[in-house]
């Protein structure tokens, strides 16, 4: 097999631009899909006569498996190339839909869409957005945000298209129709052409290493004792946390409100609609803007807690469309800008392990943040109390961004390989060999 092309520096641009078409479909097909799940969810706890809290567990557990396994893809596609990988993953996520279509208790959906979708999901998007994050530098807050807004679009369309198969065919139907739909994430890791940049350690480590060492730097986790590395971790475990309950709890909120089954779908496309707004925005601000990347990520984090804590205030649909439209446009930021802020923390040799250890961790957050305020619902018997809590995690996580390191610099630290290209780069002085 063809070794991955080698570049002096990211191109910031070529291929680039296909690898970030291939990544906006997978972060539609993945994270889109994630965010339009609100209408199976209300499916499942009519069929399984079940608890908000029980089935709040399917989408956590897929969230946390995608997070969780993020080293184990990340150590694949250093090992095997981002391609391959990135097709099994692809496969396996449709897999999984397509078995939930036959489920007959909410324990195998659990393994189907839990395990199985959410490793998929795993297998699919850390090599993608690692390549990325190699072909492009100063157009990378950009690329990221042009790539989750795949997600902002799903949301857009698949939240009503859900709800129309799940009328026509049942939920059911709908998931084998979707699983189907999923199946192109195998076509968008065949777009994916590997890119080495000199200088870097993004090739799968010799094997001549013992094999713990082999494995701890297949996995990047040398990452762990770098004291920046882990406060950013620790916030952004909080972060996810929050993040996730809007976007499970919104169509069983509106539900609850009175609104009928397609004006709570209409809610998530309208979240989508300024989904697709907010990502560009935050991204055009990052790219030309003089503020750090952290600083972006605090202050729209900060702000998409306070749009938590307004959804629920919405009590006409007018009112609650205009919350949820504001709530998709500061929340749209945060994921792309947590993607992006990791290149400020390491050099692009060590990214590919980076993101599977961002994401094994946030995954802790990820999988406790839904199923605690589903559990808070049950016990309050409103969605009020649930919003509030997601709102309080988001605040917190951003306000964590501040123990960072140098934080409140106007310019990043050095990393490692800066400081040795600025020594490559410095004129000898007179009198020196070669020197003037």
């Amino acid at each position: 097999m063809r070794g991955p092309r080698m570049s002096s520096e990211p191109p910031d641009g070529g291929w680039g631009w296909v690898i970030v078409l291939a990544a906006f479909a997978q972060s539609a097909l993945v994270f889109g899909l994630i965010r339009s799940f609100g209408v199976f969810f209300v499916e499942f706890m009519a069929h399984f006569e079940e608890s908000s809290s029980s089935t709040s567990w399917i989408t956590s557990i897929t969230v946390a498996v995608l997070m969780f396994t993020s080293p184990l893809a990340s150590a694949l596609g250093t090992q095997y190339g981002e391609r391959p990988v990135a097709m099994v993953g692809g496969f396996l996520s449709a897999l999984g839909l397509l078995l939930a279509s036959f489920a007959t208790s909410l324990t195998q959906l659990y393994l189907f869409i839990g395990l199985l979708t959410g490793l998929g999901g795993a297998l699919t998007c850390p090599p993608t957005l690692a390549l990325v994050a190699r072909y492009f530098r100063r157009r990378r807050a950009l690329a990221n945000s042009v790539v989750f807004s795949g997600a902002g679009i799903a949301a857009l369309t698949f939240s009503p298209l859900f709800q129309f198969l799940v009328d026509a065919y049942g939920w059911r139907g709908a998931l084998l129709i979707v699983s189907g739909l999923v199946f192109n994430l195998v076509a968008c890791g065949a777009l994916l052409r590997p890119l080495a940049l000199a200088g870097t350690a993004a090739s799968a480590p010799p094997g001549g290493q013992g094999r713990w060492r082999r494995l701890a730097a297949l996995l990047g986790l040398g990452l762990l004792r770098h004291r920046a590395f882990m406060t950013f971790s620790g916030a952004g475990v909080l972060i996810t946390a929050g993040y996730f309950i809007p976007l499970v709890h919104l169509v069983p909120l509106a539900r609850e409100g009175g609104f009928d089954e397609f004006q709570a779908a209409f809610l998530v496309s309208a979240v989508g609609v300024a989904d697709i707004g907010g990502r560009v925005t935050a991204g055009w601000l990052a790219s030309c803007g003089s503020l750090r990347l952290f600083h972006h990520l605090l202050i729209w984090t900060v702000l998409s807690g306070l749009a938590s804590f307004a959804l629920p205030l919405g009590h006409s649909y007018a009112l609650t469309m205009a919350l949820s439209l504001g709530y998709g446009f500061v929340a749209s930021a945060v994921i792309p800008l947590k993607f992006t802020s990791l290149m400020e923390l390491v050099d692009p040799g060590q990214i590919m392990g980076a993101i599977g250890l961002i994401q094994l961790m946030a995954s802790l957050g990820a999988l406790g943040g839904s199923p605690l305020s589903g559990w808070i619902r049950d016990m309050t018997g409103s969605y009020m109390a649930s919003f509030l809590v997601a709102g309080s995690l988001l605040i917190l996580g951003g306000s964590a961004l501040m123990l960072l390191p140098h934080f409140f610099s106007r310019q990043p630290p050095a990393s490692p390989q800066q400081l040795e290209e600025s020594k490559q780069e410095e004129p000898l002085p007179p009198g020196t060999p070669n020197g003037v």
